[in-house]
């Protein structure tokens, strides 16, 4: 399991939040569709997303020019619970904006 200061130090940067908030679904997003979302630039998504993979939230998949993100379905149910805490803890807008 990556520690949690790890963990906690990639939810609090606003970018890889908004990003973790789209991916909590479950589903595979197209890193295009965060960028749009999320409004980022290319560089500055994949910085975000490579650090939310170094914490483990993340895993990824090459699609001819793009890159697909998930949530990591082997995460812990304590990090589960964390991520869902966060979240949680958000306000209410914030949680519908994803």
């Amino acid at each position: 399991m990556t520690d949690i200061v790890t963990i906690l130090s990639a939810l609090a940067e606003p970018t890889r939040l908004a990003a973790i908030r789209l991916l909590w679904d479950g589903e595979e997003h197209c890193v295009c569709e965060l960028m749009g979302k999320i409004d980022a630039s290319q560089s500055r998504m994949s910085r975000h997303m490579a650090t939310l993979k170094i914490a483990g939230l993340v895993i990824d998949r090459r699609d001819a020019q793009w890159v697909r993100y998930r949530r990591n379905p082997t995460l812990s149910p304590e990090v589960v619970a964390i991520v869902d805490a966060v979240m949680a803890a958000l306000p209410k807008a914030e949680r519908r904006a994803a």
